[in-house]
């Protein structure tokens, strides 16, 4: 399992928010661009970076993201606001790894039919599309988790399979900013239903034990932000656990 800083972006500012609640913010000193080459400089080789007012429609935040992320040789694994195939396409045109989906593919029913069409040949789908499930109580949520989805999650889980897409950034929103442990329960729910799927896990780790735990599940990865910030995880110990776990491949 690979450990993904994660760094989030509002009003060009490094924050974390609690619940995804854009009332509950913490704005940190160190800019995106230090932070990235922090990471860097330190041996990361992977970056989640995500754009909170993307996430809600506001697309102020974008040239200021892209003019840095231009600059790093890091994978960023992006999200915030991907409403369409051609955004997909011109980000990763412009040096994205990958690129997050969520609130275009609930909301649209043809969005990841289209996009599978367009995009699934043997590589795409996966290594280059993340399928966002933001999860509160077992209900999806979007739009920056101010609505709720209809659609049943393992539904959902099984509708994206059938359609090329197996890697999944799931987040539970009820851990998310509280540095109180990862969701392991609904982690496992997914991984007995589908045990084959790239799952990312996201959401309230706050120590190296839980990412032991994550482990144990056979997550595929996980995102870290606010541990880092608040100097529960280092950026050592991440570096540390990536080098092992690369060279026990």
């Amino acid at each position: 399992m690979y450990i993904i800083p994660a760094i989030d972006v509002l009003n060009q500012k490094v924050v974390r928010l609690v619940e995804g609640d854009y009332q509950q913010v913490t704005t940190y000193k160190v800019g995106l661009e230090e932070q990235i080459e922090l990471y860097q400089a330190n041996g990361t080789e992977f970056v989640h970076v995500i754009d909170l007012n993307g996430a809600k429609g506001d697309f102020s935040n974008q040239k200021y993201l892209f003019d840095i992320i231009k600059k790093t040789d890091m994978k960023v694994q992006y999200g915030g606001g991907v409403r369409s195939i051609d955004k997909i396409k011109e980000l990763l045109d412009a040096g994205m790894h990958r690129v997050i989906v969520g609130t275009q593919a609930i909301t649209n029913p043809d969005f990841l039919q289209e996009l599978s069409a367009e995009m699934c040949d043997k590589a795409h789908c996966s290594d280059k599309v993340v399928v966002a499930i933001d999860v509160l109580d077992e209900v999806i949520k979007y739009s920056g988790w101010m609505e709720s989805s209809p659609i049943k999650l393992m539904d959902y889980v099984d509708k994206c399979l059938q359609l090329g897409f197996f890697r999944f950034l799931c987040t539970d929103i009820t851990k998310d900013g509280k540095l109180g442990g990862a969701g392991v329960d609904l982690y496992k729910k997914l991984l007995n239903q589908s045990p084959f799927i790239k799952l990312i896990a996201s959401g309230g780790i706050s120590s190296m034990a839980d990412i032991e735990e994550l482990n144990d599940l056979k997550v595929e990865s996980c995102v870290v932000g606010k541990a880092i910030y608040e100097n529960r995880i280092s950026i050592d110990e991440i570096k540390e656990w990536n080098l092992q776990m690369l060279t026990s491949l």
